[in-house]
C-alpha cells in the first residue's frame, strides 16, 4: 500500500486523468511509480508516460517493459478515441516533483514552484528546497531584502507545479545517485513497438 510520502499531490486532469488511472496500477504492479501523464498534439496525438523506480532509476528497457504492460490495458479501456503515439520514458534532470518524497529526496535543489491557490498574493515561487513540515513545503527564496523572511511555507496541498531547474550542481548529482540517462542509454536504439487496435502507430519508448 502506498503511504502518505509516495502517493502523488500533483495529477492530472482531463483525458490525462483518465489515462492515469488506467495505468498507475499497472505501473505499480511492476513496482515502478507513476511521475506524470502528459497528452500533446504531438504526431497527431501523443500520449506521455513518465516513470521510474522507487530509487528515482529508470533505464531504456525499464520503459520497454511499462509500454508492453500499459498498451494493451489502454487498447482494452479506450480513453482517447483517437489513435495516438505512446511515449514512456524517465522524468528526466529537471523533472517535475510530484510526492512529499520528492521534496525531501532533492532537498537542497533549485526548483521552481507554482501554485494552484496563490499564497499571500503570489503563485510562482523559485528557490532551493528545505523540506516538508506539517503539510508545507519549505523554500529558501534567494536576495530576500534585508529584515524579510527567505524561507517561504507554502501548503502541499495547494501546489499546481513543481520541477527541478537543471544546475550544474543538479547535473552532478544525478550521475552520482544513477538518476541521470546513461551514456548507453541515451546512445541505445528507440524500440518501437505496435499499438494493437490504435491503427498500427508505434509506440516508442525511450529516456527522457
Amino acid at each position: 500500500m502506498t503511504n502518505e510520502r509516495d502517493k502523488r499531490l500533483i495529477t492530472e486532469n482531463g483525458v490525462a486523468a483518465r489515462v492515469a488511472a488506467i495505468v498507475e496500477p499497472v505501473i505499480e504492479d511492476l513496482g515502478f511509480n507513476l511521475v506524470r501523464v502528459k497528452v500533446t498534439g504531438e504526431n497527431g496525438c501523443t500520449v506521455q508516460i513518465m516513470a521510474e523506480r522507487p530509487d528515482g532509476t529508470m533505464s531504456v528497457s525499464d520503459c520497454e517493459t511499462v509500454s508492453r504492460a500499459v498498451s494493451p490495458v489502454l487498447d482494452l479501456e479506450d480513453p482517447i478515441s483517437t489513435a495516438y503515439y505512446l511515449e514512456v520514458s524517465s522524468p528526466g534532470i529537471d523533472r517535475p516533483l510530484v510526492r512529499v518524497s520528492d521534496f525531501e529526496r532533492w532537498t537542497g535543489h533549485d526548483a521552481k514552484i507554482e501554485m494552484a491557490v496563490p499564497v499571500a498574493g503570489r503563485k510562482r515561487f523559485r528557490g532551493f528546497l528545505r523540506g516538508v513540515e506539517n503539510g508545507e513545503l519549505m523554500i529558501e527564496l534567494p536576495d530576500v531584502k534585508e529584515g524579510l523572511e527567505p524561507i517561504a511555507r507554502v501548503p502541499l496541498s495547494d501546489l499546481g507545479e513543481a520541477r527541478l531547474v537543471l544546475t550544474d550542481d543538479l547535473i552532478r548529482e544525478s550521475l552520482r545517485r544513477g538518476t541521470a540517462p546513461t551514456t548507453d542509454d541515451l546512445d541505445e536504439d528507440t524500440d518501437v513497438v505496435e499499438a494493437p487496435e490504435q491503427d498500427n502507430d508505434p509506440s516508442d519508448t525511450k529516456p527522457n
